[in-house]
């Protein structure tokens, strides 16, 4: 329940009589049960929905009840656990909080374990980190990432291109996974090795788990995924055929800071540790109504790494996955 409470009271700033729409699969009935109680607390008219009642999973398409629910709404929330197939379904849902510009929270993989670590994160001093690594990004000429476990590359930027906060403070302008802590872009170009040894996204986390044991090993030139290596010949097919759905497939659409300072190590949940305090990056969609990339793709899926050091042109501000808060202007 505080978790629950962190979300609906401080995230999305439910207001009494507001009208909430409330999505939930099966998997995720507890951690929904808890966010429905927090909405009553704050007196909230919640209109709910169960995932399963509108036919079988994998879903092909959002149903119309829902897109229907969020054109009246004054917030959203989705609390489901990703299945393959389903991006579209979830993309669609985005696109209509995009149009109307409503509150939206994003639980995609939540558990109850995340409403206890992650969602009672003091999100007010995530914000002011993340409004500092914003403010050094927007004028950083490279980004350059290293771990003990192999990754190696620099990022450039495109001036043209923002910086995107989801700090947990949710706004009319900008819906949010929960928990938060990012601050991204979609990067010009991107060089080196990436080696995801912890967890990847989309349903790649649910099938394959923490990556620790068996890392990819991802080759990037140009922003363009150019090889994968992984003991596991099967990952490593299905991941480079995922990476290969569209013409924008193998791209970087996105680097990432993890902001969430309230975390103390990676749980094998992608939603989560992808708030972790470090960097990662994810092949696909760009999210270009944010950042305003002028192109797309039908995948999106994130790599994470464990213990960052990360230099902003030659300012190290993360050392082994803890961030230097006086390189930052933060005590």
């Amino acid at each position: 329940m505080p978790g629950a409470r962190n979300a609906v009271e401080t995230c999305l700033a439910v207001q009494p009589g507001e009208r909430v729409a409330l999505f939930a699969d099966q998997a995720s009935a507890s951690v929904a049960a808890s966010i429905a109680s927090a909405l009553e607390e704050r007196h909230a008219a919640l209109t709910g929905f169960l995932l399963e009642d509108f036919g079988p999973r994998p879903m092909r398409e959002a149903p119309q009840e829902i897109l229907r629910a969020l054109e009246t709404a004054d917030a959203g929330i989705l609390c489901m656990q990703p299945q393959q197939g389903e991006l579209g379904v979830r993309m669609a849902i985005v696109r209509v909080v995009e149009r109307r510009q409503i509150r939206y929270a994003h639980m995609v993989g939540v558990t109850p374990a995340i409403m206890q670590q992650g969602m009672r994160a003091d999100y007010r001093l995530v914000d002011r980190l993340s409004d500092k690594l914003r403010e050094r990004m927007l004028r950083a000429e490279t980004l350059t990432v290293k771990t003990e476990a192999g990754t190696s590359f620099k990022a450039h930027f495109d001036r043209k291109l923002d910086w995107v906060k989801t700090s947990g403070l949710i706004s009319r302008r900008y819906w949010s996974n929960l928990p938060a802590g990012e601050v991204f872009t979609t990067p010009a170009t991107v060089d080196g090795t990436f080696v995801c040894d912890a967890t990847a996204g989309d349903h790649f986390n649910g099938k394959y788990g923490d990556l620790q044991t068996t890392p990819l090993v991802l080759k990037i030139a140009g922003a363009r995924l150019t090889g994968v290596e992984c003991a596991r010949e099967d990952l490593q097919r299905e991941f480079w055929d995922y990476c290969h759905t569209d013409e924008n497939s193998d791209r970087v659409g996105e680097l990432a800071f993890g902001t969430n300072l309230g975390l103390s190590e990676m749980i094998g949940i992608l939603l989560q540790d992808e708030k972790f305090p470090g960097v990662h990056i994810a092949f696909g969609d760009p999210y270009g109504s944010q950042t305003h990339a002028d192109w797309k793709s039908r995948t999106h899926v994130d790599v994470l790494t464990r213990n960052c050091d990360v230099w902003i042109d030659d300012d190290q501000v993360i050392e082994k996955g803890r961030y230097q808060l006086a390189h930052l202007g933060l005590s």
